[in-house]
C-alpha cells in the first residue's frame, strides 16, 4: 500500500490551490475546520465504522457532518466527500499537516509546540515567543502542551527541531556527563 504521505499530498494540494484561487475561502479557516475533521477522522470508532462493508459512504459522511461542532461550509462538505467517496478518510490526518505545511510555507512561519511543566500566562507566552522567533529566524505559530515530567523550564519542538531548556534535560545532561 502507498504511503499515507503520497496518498494525501494530491488533496492537500488540490485544497490549497481551490483556497488560494478562491475570494471567498480563508486558508486559516480552512485549516481550522480540515484539522477538526482530521481528529474525528482518526478517531478508532469512526475508523471502526467506515471500514463496515455495510455503511455506505454518505452515513460515515453524515457522521463526521454532525460530530463536527460547526457548521461546515460548502468547500468543506465537497472535500469531504471526495475524501469519503474515494476511500481515503484514513488519509484525512495527513492532508491536514501537508495543508498545514503548504499555508505556513506561504505565511513564511512554521508550527511550534511549546511543552512547559507549568501553566504558562499571555505575556510569559509573548516573551518566550519573541525570543523563539529571534532563535528560529521565523514567524512561529505557538501551541502550548503541560508536561509535568519536564519538572521546570520548557520544551520547545518546531518541525524537526527541538530546544530542550528543561530542568529534566538538564539532569539528563548531568546523570551523562556523571557516568562518562
Amino acid at each position: 500500500m502507498a504511503e499515507l504521505a503520497t496518498i494525501a499530498r494530491p488533496y492537500a494540494d488540490a485544497l490549497f490551490k481551490a483556497c488560494s484561487e478562491s475570494a471567498g475561502i480563508d486558508l486559516g479557516s480552512t485549516a481550522a475546520w480540515l484539522d477538526e475533521m482530521a481528529v474525528i477522522a482518526a478517531h478508532p470508532q469512526l475508523r471502526q465504522l467506515a471500514d463496515n462493508p455495510k455503511v455506505t459512504p454518505e452515513q460515515v459522511f453524515d457522521v463526521i457532518a454532525g460530530v463536527v461542532r460547526s457548521a461546515l461550509p460548502d468547500a468543506a462538505k465537497n472535500f469531504l466527500r471526495t475524501v469519503i467517496d474515494n476511500g481515503r478518510l484514513n488519509a484525512l490526518p495527513e492532508v491536514a499537516v501537508q495543508f498545514r505545511n503548504l499555508v505556513n510555507r506561504r505565511n513564511g512561519s512554521s508550527d511550534a509546540i511549546v511543552y512547559s511543566a507549568f501553566p504558562m500566562d499571555a505575556a510569559a507566552l509573548a516573551e518566550v515567543s519573541a525570543s523563539l522567533e529571534k532563535r528560529f529566524g521565523r514567524k512561529l505559530n505557538l501551541s502550548t502542551q503541560l508536561d509535568e515530567s519536564l519538572i521546570g523550564g520548557i520544551r520547545v519542538v518546531v518541525g524537526d527541531e527541538v530546544l530542550d531548556t528543561s530542568v529534566k534535560a538538564r539532569l539528563e545532561q548531568m546523570k551523562a556527563a556523571l557516568i562518562a
